[in-house]
């Protein structure tokens, strides 16, 4: 099982910027995927940005050249710097985290999200 805590939202005027913060009870390494998810009120869900164990990242196209998903492997933590938000950025933010075990068995864990809220 992994545990994330996530951490870093809040509000922010158009334009500025926060970091996330998730952190697994696991060694990353061991963890196939880590990535966010975000979900504002009346919207499905939406990914936001993966990395893998390899530390392969891709980006939903409307937050490319604007988040940064990165890693401390020796923190177990991945985090999501996001620049340049805009008020359709508000949303409350997951963190997940998609392990494969090596009898092929499927897990996927979320963490309990964060509010990030651009206004101004």
């Amino acid at each position: 099982q992994v545990h994330l805590v996530e951490s870093g939202g809040g509000l922010v005027q158009p334009g500025g910027s926060l970091k996330l913060s998730c952190a697994a009870s696991r060694n990353i390494f061991s963890i196939n995927a880590m990535g966010w998810y975000r979900q504002a009120p009346g919207k499905e869900r939406e990914l936001v940005a993966t990395i893998t164990s390899r530390g392969t990242t891709n980006y939903a196209d409307s937050m490319k050249g604007r988040f940064t998903i990165s890693r401390d492997v020796a923190k177990n933590t991945v985090y999501l710097q996001m620049n340049s938000l805009k008020p359709e950025d508000t949303a409350v933010y997951y963190c997940f985290a998609h392990l494969i075990t090596m009898a092929t068995m499927t897990y996927d864990y979320w963490g309990q999200g964060t509010q990030v809220t651009v206004s101004s």
